[in-house]
C-alpha cells in the first residue's frame, strides 16, 4: 500500500509547516494526486488519519483531488490526453512521449489554528 508512505511524507510535511507558522492543529488539508500515482483515495484516507494519530493534524479532513494525465510528444510537441497505458501521439503517432501532468502529488492547501486563535488557509 503507497498510500501509507504518501501518508508519511505529507505528515512531515505537514509538521514542518505546522512547527515554523506556530499552528496548534490542522482542521483540513487538501492533497492533488496526479492520475498516474493510482492513489486509492480511502486507503490514503486511512493511512493518514493513522499516521496523523496525536500530533496537530489528528482528526483533520482530507480532500484528494485527482488529476488528470496530459502529454506531450518528444516528436512533434502535441500535447494530449493519453490513456494510463497509452502514450501513442494522435497526431504523429510516435511513441515517444512524456507526461506533463498527472504524475505529482502536491499539499495545495492547509485549514488550520494558529497558537493566537486565528484561522489560516495556505496555498
Amino acid at each position: 500500500m503507497h498510500e501509507m508512505s504518501i501518508a508519511i511524507e505529507l505528515m512531515r510535511q505537514l509538521e514542518s509547516l505546522a512547527a515554523e507558522n506556530e499552528v496548534d492543529r490542522i482542521e483540513e488539508i487538501t492533497v492533488a494526486g496526479g492520475v498516474m500515482r493510482q492513489v486509492v483515495p480511502e486507503a490514503l484516507e486511512i493511512a493518514f488519519a493513522a499516521i496523523s494519530e496525536g500530533t496537530c493534524a489528528e482528526g483533520a479532513t482530507l480532500h484528494l483531488e485527482i488529476t488528470p494525465i496530459a502529454a506531450e510528444c518528444r516528436a512533434c510537441g502535441c500535447r494530449f490526453k493519453p490513456d494510463i497505458d497509452a502514450f501513442l501521439c494522435p497526431q504523429c503517432h510516435a511513441a515517444d512521449a512524456h507526461i506533463v501532468e498527472g504524475d505529482d502529488i502536491i499539499l495545495k492547501s492547509i485549514t488550520c489554528e494558529q497558537k493566537d486563535g486565528a484561522l489560516s488557509h495556505e496555498d
